[in-house]
């Protein structure tokens, strides 16, 4: 939980500000205190942007950005499989259907199996900076261009992260963010998206509300033809906007902190046997709150956790703090039950039994479609890192690795 340790006299204080002024919604009010203005404001500022705007959710961001995209029945969605399962669940909402790509090694997206995966409905890509760090990212938005597919980057584990000085959310169409209590800054939950083209972010900013526009008044304009959606009520409020307003301005310190305790850790213990990391293409746009691991074998893996959980790497009780990539659930297309088996929120299967889908009729999603992502699953593990460990925090950390190599890896 990064951006909850954070979390103090400037959060209070924003957010108080909105309780006196009793008015909590953000377009109108007795007294308006424009937070969610002013996040959205200073967000495409800092990261360049041209439009930000901030919702209830990063699943709901998802949705919209689809939904914005005009993706739906007929049309597949190319996803990675290691993500979370908003990823796959806002593809099915729009009524399409997804399509899974193997990952490399960075545990993103690999470019080479997208270009082998791309077809005659594929229609969008969706590429998730998991983890904290973006992939590949440069190459899978050429192959987009190049083969005319919308790209939205799933920025909800990375916001702050970069790529070779470019922000996360810039490589595509639309960018979207997560505020949820275990991202890197939190408003409790909420979200955010961004996109340059004006046309796009209009029907995003209808999508995200009631279908339709607002005037200067903060009222809903119907009146425009070209504008006439429906809607998802997904508005962020000012109180989680004045949160993640505070929270962003601490961001910065917070994916530094992190960043640099994840690295000066991975350096310590880079040269113990038997043990390899993910890769990161740009180090200094990693945000820092996993370190990604691969060990020999399940078996192997299993033990090693299990070992420095024993030395005490294990944080609070009932945390997620150290932990093998079997135990990650639904970070992994086949821990999907909902994917696996097709699962449907209506009486007739929808979309999977709709006729313009008829051609998804053979994929797979079960255990053993993605040969690299079924590797990482069975001999992966992961290590949080929190955003304020200490430097007798990182030592012991340390300390602990080599102790338990020392014992199982050599």
């Amino acid at each position: 939980m990064p951006g909850a340790q954070w979390i103090g006299e400037e959060e209070r204080e924003l957010v108080d500000r909105v309780v006196r002024s009793r008015s909590p919604f953000r377009f109108y009010g007795p007294d308006p205190q424009r937070m969610v203005d002013s996040l959205e404001r200073e967000w495409s500022t800092i990261f360049g942007h041209k439009h930000a705007l901030a919702v209830s959710s990063g699943t709901a961001a998802l949705t919209i950005a689809f939904s914005a995209l005009g993706i739906g029945p007929g049309d597949e969605v190319l996803v990675p499989g290691y993500l979370w399962v908003s990823c796959v669940s806002a593809v099915v909402r729009v009524g399409a259907i997804p399509k899974l790509v193997d990952i490399d090694d960075t545990f993103c997206m690999d470019p080479d199996d997208l270009r082998r995966k791309i077809g005659p409905h594929s229609r969008a890509v969706l590429c998730v900076h998991m983890s904290g760090a973006p992939g590949r990212i440069s190459e899978i938005a050429e192959i987009c261009r190049a083969h005319g597919l919308s790209l939205v980057e799933d920025c909800a584990q990375t916001a702050g992260a970069s790529q070779n000085g470019r922000a996360v959310g810039r490589f595509g169409d639309i960018g979207i963010f997560s505020f949820q209590l275990n991202k890197n800054m939190t408003s409790g939950d909420g979200g955010l998206l961004v996109a340059e083209d004006d046309a796009l972010f209009r029907r995003i900013v209808a999508l995200h509300d009631l279908g339709y526009p607002r005037n200067e008044a903060g009222r809903l304009d119907a009146s425009d033809e070209t504008c006439q959606l429906w809607g998802m009520g997904a508005r962020m409020s000012e109180l989680a906007g004045a949160m993640a307003l505070a929270q962003m301005r601490k961001l910065p310190q917070i994916t530094g902190a992190m960043r640099g305790s994840k690295w000066r850790i991975r350096e310590a213990i880079k040269n113990l046997p038997g043990l390899s990391f993910r890769r990161v293409p740009d180090p200094a746009g990693d945000t820092g709150p996993f370190l990604l691991m691969l060990l020999s074998d399940g078996s192997i893996a299993r033990r090693f956790v299990d070992a420095l959980r024993a030395e005490g790497i294990s944080g609070p009780p009932g945390s997620l703090t150290c932990l093998t990539m079997r135990e990650w659930g639904l970070h992994w297309y086949s821990n999907i039950p909902s994917l696996v088996h097709r699962r449907s929120n209506s009486r007739d299967g929808f979309p999977w039994t709709h006729p313009s889908n008829a051609f998804a009729a053979g994929y797979d999603y079960s255990d053993g479609a993605l040969p690299r992502c079924d590797e990482f699953h069975a001999r992966g593990a992961l290590l949080c890192i929190s955003s304020t460990l200490t430097s007798a925090d990182e030592s012991d950390i340390v300390t602990a690795f080599r102790k338990v190599a020392n014992g199982i890896l050599r």
